[in-house]
């Protein structure tokens, strides 16, 4: 007993706990996709205070990350009111906060603003008054969030005009058209290392791209030198080295154009709407002998606001047009995620959570790699 007492004290004086131990390793390619949509309106249903608004869709993005999403879609389900503050509208366009006038608005934007990485977020989003609160909400801290004493062979980064000597003033630099900036169809990105990275390729300055690195470990400090690298297509990372590189985000105007205006060729091959009046998700999870869940290469999961996703059926004009009724019927899979719960209501940012941990061992199962 006294030696393994001494055994588990050594153990613990050598393991550094300090630090998290749950890095992201990629493990070859990855061709499944992981979609989520849910409805803009849940923010028009938390007050006024921009804070708690913030802190919503922080905690939804953590989800998203914390769960490799690949796609998240803010559709309008109808819900989403119009509000009056101090008098007047705020309209979106301006950089005014939009949490009260375009619910679905901000929310992408809060969305978009955390998948980006920290270094990039300052040249790619202005100042707004939707970013008050950003940046006191969690980090994401996902695998494209490089430090930049990280190496990876891929890395995001934003095109930027050349900073050679020999092209004069900063001036003179901005006054050069967009095209005489890269004459000789170079580019040059900014991928948050000291050395400048040179890709092939004529990009507008100022557009988020991801580079391939040209090397196996970070370069020298030479910050004169020029690193010749490639750029790739964002998917990139994850399908040929099976890295989680954050999530895309698309609006929708409405629930079925989730589904008909999906960004893959092929569609999602795989649906699942979301209902306390579902099936048990563990009948899909691989805890129940009925578990016939079919492989997937794209799979969306759709999450209803306050009023479920009945209200959206109800607003969506293309779906009434077809005679659907009950939104069961546009999915392939219809689940309840916490049968006999003790709460009358689940909130959607609580739902998320609970969907995408219930159906995890079914995206790790039945994705096809």
């Amino acid at each position: 007993m006294k030696r393994k007492r001494e055994a588990v004290a050594t153990h613990q004086d050598t393991q550094d706990t300090s630090k998290p131990t749950a890095v992201f390793e990629a493990s070859g390619g990855r061709a499944y996709t992981v979609s989520v949509a849910l409805p803009g309106s849940i923010i028009s249903k938390y007050g006024k205070s921009i804070s708690i608004l913030s802190l919503l869709a922080g905690q939804i993005a953590r989800a998203l990350a914390v769960f490799c999403v690949d796609e998240v879609i803010i559709f309008d389900d109808g819900q989403g009111k119009q509000r009056r503050v101090d008098g007047r509208s705020f309209q979106n366009g301006s950089d005014e906060f939009t949490g009260y006038s375009d619910p679905n608005y901000f929310l992408m934007h809060l969305l978009s603003y955390l998948e980006t990485p920290p270094f990039l977020r300052k040249q790619l989003f202005p100042m707004h008054a939707d970013l008050k609160h950003a940046g006191s909400l969690p980090s994401l801290d996902m695998p494209h969030h490089l430090r930049s004493d990280e190496w990876c062979m891929y890395r995001e980064g934003i095109t930027v005009e050349q900073v050679a000597a020999d092209q004069g003033s900063k001036k003179k630099r901005k006054e050069q058209s967009k095209i005489e900036s890269n004459p000789d169809g170079r580019s040059f990105v900014d991928v948050g290392l000291q050395q400048r990275i040179s890709v092939p390729a004529a990009i507008l300055p100022k557009t988020r791209v991801t580079i391939k690195m040209p090397g196996p470990t970070i370069p020298s400090a030479d910050r004169d030198a020029f690193l010749v690298a490639s750029a790739v297509a964002p998917s990139e990372p994850r399908e040929q080295a099976g890295y989680y590189w954050g999530y895309s985000v698309r609006a929708s105007s409405s629930l079925s154009a989730v589904i008909t205006e999906c960004t893959y060729p092929s569609g999602y091959d795989l649906t699942i709407g979301t209902s306390e009046r579902g099936q048990p998700v563990s009948e899909l999870s691989g805890t129940s002998q009925q578990d016939d869940t079919p492989e997937f290469k794209h799979m969306l999961i759709v999450f209803g606001g306050v009023a479920g996703l009945e209200v959206a059926v109800k607003a969506d004009d293309e779906l009434q047009k077809t005679g659907v009724e009950q939104p069961r019927d546009l999915f392939d899979y219809w689940v309840n995620l916490c049968p006999g719960q003790g709460s009358r209501t689940i909130r959607t940012e609580e739902a998320v959570w609970l969907g995408l941990m219930g159906l995890r061992e079914v995206v790790l199962r039945k994705g096809k790699t």
